[in-house]
């Protein structure tokens, strides 16, 4: 899975309508995510293919972003998303891509910080939800994380996860 292409975003989309990147001020209501790449000492680094969504129990996974290599020729880089296997048993195989708004390129270690707005997520009807965020890396392994949280979230709430490989620390603050 080559995963060569410079940071950038592509679009946004959200849970039911927006998916907001990076956030430029919180506002009442407003969901953040912070997702940490850990800088791995290894010989042959590839940045990881990641999928965000989000479940609801007795609905469908819905998507709300994913980074990959998304502008190689002929659409090479989709070959690999099958790689971030719950996603794609969740979600993925029955998207078509570049998917509109949410596909982003791979990104570099580091801190990534993702929002959105209730007004944004007006569509998602209140209760238990769950964040997973997994990540896949060429010459590496992958990794699944999973944060449950209650929408609408209120402010000062949230959850956090760490991982131990290619996913460092992920939270959901409410602010």
């Amino acid at each position: 899975m080559p995963l060569s292409t410079p940071a950038r975003i592509v679009g946004t989309i959200g849970l039911g309508a927006a998916f907001a990147v990076p956030a430029l001020a919180a506002d009442p209501g407003t969901m953040e995510v912070t997702i940490n790449i850990p800088r791995l000492k290894v010989a042959e680094y590839h940045k990881p293919y990641v999928a965000i969504w989000v479940e609801k129990a007795g609905a469908p996974a819905k998507t709300v972003a994913i980074w990959y290599d998304y502008d190689m020729k002929a659409n090479e880089g989709t070959k690999w998303l099958r790689d971030v296997r719950q996603w794609w048993r969740a979600a993925g195989r029955s998207m078509t891509f570049p998917a509109n708004g949410i596909t982003g390129a791979t990104r570099a270690p580091g801190a990534h910080k993702i929002s959105f707005t209730r007004a944004q997520l007006a569509a998602a009807a209140p209760g238990q939800y769950t964040l997973v965020i997994e990540a896949a890396r060429e010459v590496g392994g992958r990794e699944l994380l999973r944060i449950p949280f209650i929408w609408p979230g209120k402010a000062g709430t949230g959850g956090r996860a760490a991982g131990t490989t290619e996913l460092g620390a992920v939270s959901v603050a409410f602010r």
